[in-house]
């Protein structure tokens, strides 16, 4: 981690749910939470409570120096919507296996 720079990872114990155009694409009772300095809170979800049947993946990539590079998945109305760390950082390693979306319900 650069000086000044932190990421912290929790278990979470509220319940996290995704909502688009109204179809349900995830809900997790297990997330993870990531707070990263200068970034909003994100809760990435395990894998296997993501529903994958809407989703495509997407050719986009992106590098975080601190967890790594980024893989998307997309809806036909909102491209890159998803993103996974395939291979994260040592840091970061207990995020292998979740995906991350822009925008979550806490409930």
């Amino acid at each position: 981690m650069a000086i000044g720079h932190t990421i912290t990872i929790e278990q979470g114990t509220r319940r996290v749910r995704v909502v688009h155009g109204g179809r349900v694409l995830a809900e997790s009772e297990r997330p993870l939470i990531l707070r990263e300095t200068g970034c909003p809170v994100r809760y990435y979800l395990p894998r296997e409570d993501v529903r994958f049947d809407a989703l495509v993946p997407s050719d986009t990539q992106t590098y975080c120096p601190f967890k790594g590079t980024a893989s998307y998945w997309s809806l036909p109305d909102a491209p890159d919507l998803v993103w996974t760390y395939l291979d994260p950082k040592p840091d970061v390693a207990e995020i292998k296996g979740h995906l991350c979306f822009y925008e979550v319900e806490v409930l």
